[in-house]
């Protein structure tokens, strides 16, 4: 369903994407972990188009993104849903406008199959009935929801992209987004992506798990696979671990750079 072929990525002079290669198969979850700063929001943002490789390609249901024509790109967005850190949502629109905004956008869809819409997918998140709320009344984890809510309201919807899902919730909320995560997977049949640095949330929603390290992808796995690695760089970082191979390259390049 989605293949990164090879991606290059610089701003100004720090590569922060070196050949990156990652193969997503239709209908799995793929978690991609790694420090924060790595560059894990990146790739994501290389998959729905808004960044553009300097070199290598970006396939997605068979189509190359960074050469769509801007017709055909919004085109595929409609097919791809995100849930961007923080939810993201519009303060100055009503709970229902931020969760239908890219069908009145971008669809000629008639306003009454758009508010149908809305209120199936706000059902699908447990938060029937509050489509004239404003974002400021809504809690951290209500505010998630309507940014999954607003991520799965599409006509054709094929794939999924979380960006740090649970970032900012206590772990019982997290883990109620988890169970959203896997159950919405499960009713919709999408390929999902997530990107996180919270390993709880990584085992328990990922297929695979593959961690970006220096620009490139240097494990993938089953999480069972990824537990058991012998990697002394995956090994650090799924422990937590402040004594390795990571601490001590950072620690080296700092020394570089003064």
């Amino acid at each position: 369903m989605i293949e990164l072929k090879k991606i290059s990525k610089y701003f100004q002079n720090n590569k922060v994407l070196d050949n990156c290669s990652l193969t997503i198969n239709k209908g799995e979850t793929m978690v991609i972990i790694g420090r924060s700063g790595v560059g894990k929001s990146v790739l994501l943002k290389h998959i729905i188009g808004i960044l553009q490789p300097d070199s290598g390609d970006v396939i997605v249901d068979g189509q190359s993104v960074p050469r769509l024509k801007a017709k055909d790109l919004n085109k595929l967005r409609l097919e791809i849903g995100m849930l961007f850190q923080g939810a993201a949502l519009f303060d100055s629109m009503t709970v229902g406008e931020n969760v239908g905004f890219l069908l009145k956008e971008h669809t000629s869809a008639a306003n009454e199959s758009i508010d149908k819409k809305v209120e199936e997918s706000l059902a699908m998140v447990g938060l029937h009935g509050i489509q004239n709320l404003m974002p400021v009344s809504l809690s951290g984890g209500m505010k998630k929801r309507v940014g999954l809510a607003r991520a799965i309201c599409s006509q054709n919807l094929k794939i999924v992209l979380y960006d740090e899902p649970t970032t900012g919730l206590d772990p019982i909320m997290a883990d109620a987004i988890n169970n959203l995560i896997i159950s919405l997977h499960d009713k919709l049949n999408t390929t999902s992506i997530a990107v996180t640095h919270d390993m709880n949330s990584a085992y328990k929603i990922a297929d695979r798990i593959a961690m970006l390290y220096k620009g490139k992808i240097i494990a993938v796995g089953t999480p069972q696979e990824i537990k058991k690695t012998k990697d002394p760089f995956v090994k650090q970082f799924i422990t937590g671990d402040a004594h390795g191979p990571i601490t001590e390259h950072r620690a080296a390049e700092s020394y570089e750079l003064s």
